[in-house]
């Protein structure tokens, strides 16, 4: 567990300093994506921002956008409440809340295996991001053209690793091919944020293989 941990964490180094790196080589001030990595800490939300208001669209647009990319904690809280803890540790734990320490901590069996691994990956990558977005940063101001190096194709393929082991499930293959589908219908028409939450209709189809019976079965 600490060893892909350590792996996740690095690869969110590097998407960190891809993060930087656009951010001031698309015209923002090197203190935005560092204050924005310490506050909100969200790398989707993080990156949908620059590109909105980088593009010209409104910074209250941007921030919209974020939360509607968001909500999907709020499933995330609920599936973790007995890991996040009570009072000023779940304030925190709230904060590391992520996609990688919750697949995770959701992935061990055992209550303290799940504490362990919430903790260990969120604190591991809240560092290791923002370590990478200082650097990437710094080295944004020096690099004139980020789109050159393909660093904004970073967060996107390390996202894409994290999901292609659960895609050996059948239910779960359909469903995100299903939320694909309905992602990129709509994603020329729609606000930024929105495609992804109309994504999850996938869920439904992964219900109706949950339930659908096993070639051969009898009723």
């Amino acid at each position: 567990m600490l060893r892909d941990v350590a792996l996740v964490c690095v690869a969110d180094g590097v998407v960190g300093l891809s993060y930087g790196a656009i951010s001031v080589g698309g015209g923002f001030q090197l203190w935005v994506p560092v204050v924005l990595s310490l506050l909100v800490f969200a790398g989707a939300s993080q990156f949908l921002f620059v590109g909105i208001v980088a593009a010209g669209g409104s910074p209250v647009a941007a921030v919209i956008a974020g939360l509607l990319v968001n909500t999907r904690h709020v499933a995330f809280g609920l599936a973790l409440s007995d890991v996040l803890g009570k009072g000023w540790r779940r304030v925190v734990a709230s904060h590391l809340l992520i996609d990688e320490n919750t697949a995770f901590a959701l992935g061990q069996d055992e209550y303290r295996r799940r504490r362990a691994a919430y903790w260990a990956c969120g604190l591991g990558i809240f560092v290791s991001w923002n370590l990478g977005v200082v650097l990437g940063a710094a080295a944004g101001s020096v690099i004139t053209d980020t789109d050159a190096f393909g660093l904004d194709a970073a967060f996107p393929a390390v996202l894409l690793a994290l999901v292609l082991p659960s895609l050996r499930d059948r239910s779960t293959r359909t469903a995100v091919l299903v939320g694909v589908g309905v992602a990129l219908a709509t994603a020329p028409f729609l606000p930024a944020g929105l495609p992804v939450l109309l994504a999850l209709v996938g869920l439904i189809f992964y219900r109706a293989e949950q339930q659908a019976p096993e070639p051969g079965a009898v009723r």
